[in-house]
């Protein structure tokens, strides 16, 4: 199976399923030096766990996390890091049932196209427990970005037809990890509560956004042509389960402004080149031009669901599944710290490319 690692120079290559003996990764291109925090980590490895709403999946993995090494004393050495994360909490007969059906909406027709097998026990390596690894990767990224007065912050802006109807510079971002769906505004929240309980009762699912912005990064992130900045973060974000789309600065709204509206003029701001606003998000010429990288990812519902649902069996035979077991009726709110460990490792590497750390 190729396509298994991201990054040119800090580069994560990850490995194991989601009821395997564990899941895992191999960080190449750290930098020596860098002080492990083992706290922040578990606080990362934290926000993606399951069981914060009421409403995802029971699943409860310890999610410690075993480093193997490329760490001395405490800090990096410049040497592979490599680490692993038991799975403690699988309960495989849940899947019993699904062994010979196919869940629609599901990597199990495709893998078994591609592979002529696949592993039915919660969805193997095309599991969202597979994500677990990115935020180990992440968090060590983030470690490298404060040293270099870069943050990410990423929270949920929409769950099914609920929006949040505020631009990211204006939102309360204390709030964020305040609210169990992690979205800054406790209305909308209170809207998005009643929403997915009502979903859970009728054994259905909904999707949602996850808007992100990075503040602090330089200009000069990215590459011209094939590696643009934007294109490394896409590909990210569209390699996490269940992302169906992403856009960044205005994204598709541009395509209905004209160009005086969108066009970013210059200004002159305390002697020094400045811009008037922000409609590229951060990014020109797939180069960052030094002001916030905002973007936005849309998730599409969880298709594991309760619900009937019509289907075949691996030899064509029609039937119907109800796909039991563990599953989040919305997924968004954990996605958000994926969203932030796939944007640190692609700003990560491509400032290791500028050759600018400190």
């Amino acid at each position: 199976m190729a396509g298994n690692s991201i990054g040119q120079i800090f580069k994560l290559t990850t490995f194991g399923e989601s009821h395997g003996i564990a899941i895992g990764g191999v960080i190449d291109g750290c930098p020596p030096g860098i002080f492990v925090d083992e706290e922040f980590i578990a606080s990362e490895m934290n926000r993606r766990s399951p069981g914060k709403t009421g409403i995802s999946s029971s699943r409860t993995e310890e999610d410690k996390v075993e480093f193997l090494s490329g760490i001395f004393e405490g800090k990096t050495t410049g040497t592979p890091i490599a680490f692993n994360i038991k799975n403690t909490d699988t309960i495989s007969s849940d899947y019993n049932e699904l062994k010979d059906v196919l869940r629609p909406s599901h990597a199990d027709y495709t893998y078994l196209q591609k592979y002529g097998s696949r592993d039915h026990r919660g969805g193997g390596r095309a599991s969202a427990r597979e994500t677990a690894t990115r935020v180990v990767a992440g968090a060590l990224a983030k470690l490298i970005l404060v040293k270099n007065g870069i943050t990410i912050t990423a929270f949920v802006s929409r769950i099914g037809n609920i929006a949040l109807d505020q631009n990211y510079s204006v939102i309360d971002t204390s709030a964020i990890e305040q609210d169990i769906f992690r979205c800054p505004d406790k209305s909308v929240s209170s809207r998005i509560q009643l929403l997915l309980e009502q979903l859970q009762k009728e054994g259905d699912s909904t999707g949602g956004i996850v808007s992100c912005f990075v503040q602090g990064c330089p200009s000069g992130l990215g590459e011209p042509v094939f590696d643009k900045l934007q294109a490394d973060l896409a590909k990210a974000m569209l390699s996490i389960p269940a992302a169906k789309g992403f856009e960044y600065g205005k994204g598709f709204d541009s395509a209905a402004m004209k160009g005086s509206e969108h066009n970013d003029s210059f200004k002159n701001q305390d002697n020094k080149i400045a811009f008037a606003s922000d409609n590229s998000g951060g990014i020109q010429g797939g180069i960052s031009n030094g002001e916030n990288i905002y973007f936005n990812v849309a998730f599409k519902p969880v298709s594991s669901i309760i619900k009937k649902q019509k289907t075949v069996d691996v030899r064509g035979n029609e039937t119907e599944i109800s796909v039991k077991g563990r599953h989040d009726v919305c997924l968004v709110p954990r996605a958000v710290p994926v969203v932030e460990a796939m944007t640190a490792l692609v700003i990560t590497d491509h400032l290791l490319r500028l050759k600018t750390l400190k």
